[in-house]
């Protein structure tokens, strides 16, 4: 960016001798994104600015005309390089704000979607009128970010997280450790039920389990397919597979009246409501997300009943 070479472009606009000021180079990546298809080029480029400088948005604006040095310039160089080969912008930060809350994530888990938010929501609504000192797991956990969502907001309830991937558990622990969640939140290792005790009871089961179809993988921008893990993406043939397994596992672990949410593709409402019927859930519910496309399908397992 200080000087034009084969990697980095200059803006077109700009005169060779202008200093690289914070504006300039707003404005010089946010047109580099866009010309790279890149969804909200302005947004990243300024949290890639910002993670340069290690500032936040408003100090961009504050300082717009501020020249920036040459030690500062390669680091963003370096970003900026790395998100031309399409690696999520929350990895180059190494965070995701998620229900409120920062939490750190790399190539060993899922980036922490918006859409997300909305199993947490499900979660606290239909186990509002439960005890408590209730206990909730979350299978499927990944960074951690749903488990320690809900046990923050329900700091009197005991969480267990579960995930296949040590890295991954390793990461959600480092994020309970940080968000102050360790002293409700536990995680385990192992697949699905396998990583907890056949007694273990819960009010609420909920998961975010890989659900696209292996088919669909290859069809997913880049930023997904080649940098996020596979694992926590390939749902099998239909897509369906954890989900098939969580459906009939889940009545063991739960309490009667207990909960059962699971986030869902938006073409998948109906089949997983027909898994959750035939297992033997009532008070099935189809939740959206902020983009009104279906995000949560829950269920209660019958018994005392959960408010709606």
């Amino acid at each position: 960016m200080s000087e034009p070479n084969n990697t980095t472009a200059r803006p077109t606009a700009a005169k060779s001798d202008e200093p690289w000021t914070v504006g300039r180079l707003l404005g010089w990546l946010t047109e580099d994104l866009r010309s790279r298809q890149i969804e909200s080029p302005r947004l990243e480029a300024e949290l890639l600015l910002g993670e340069a400088l290690a500032c936040d948005r408003i100090r961009l604006i504050v300082d717009r005309d501020r020249v920036l040095e040459e030690g500062e310039l390669a680091r963003l160089r370096a970003l900026v390089q790395r998100r031309r080969k399409r690696e999520p912008v929350a990895y180059l930060r190494g965070e995701r704000e998620f229900y409120g809350r920062s939490f750190r994530v790399d190539r060993r888990v899922l980036v922490p979607r918006p859409d997300t938010e909305t199993l947490v929501e499900v979660a606290l609504r239909r186990s509002r009128d439960r005890s408590m000192f209730g206990r909730l797991l979350d299978l499927c956990t990944g960074s951690g970010n749903v488990a320690i969502s809900f046990a923050r907001e329900r700091p009197t309830w005991r969480v267990d997280g579960t995930d296949l991937s040590e890295d991954a558990l390793a990461v959600a622990r480092d994020n309970a450790m940080r968000l102050g969640a360790l002293w409700n939140v536990r995680f385990k290792h192992g697949d699905l039920f396998q990583a907890i005790e056949p007694h273990d009871l819960y009010e609420v089961i909920i998961a975010n389990p890989p659900y696209i179809p292996r088919a669909e993988i290859e069809q997913l921008a880049p930023d997904i397919r080649e940098h996020e893990p596979r694992m926590a993406l390939d749902g099998g043939e239909d897509g369906l597979d954890l989900i098939r397994l969580i459906a009939s596992g889940a009545p063991a672990h739960l309490v009667e009246g207990g909960l059962l949410a699971m986030e869902i593709g938006v073409d998948q409402p109906e089949a997983v409501q027909a898994l959750l019927q035939q297992a033997g859930f009532c008070e099935i519910e189809i939740d959206r997300d902020l983009a009104s496309r279906p995000r949560v399908v829950s269920g209660v397992w019958p018994g005392a009943q959960l408010s709606a």
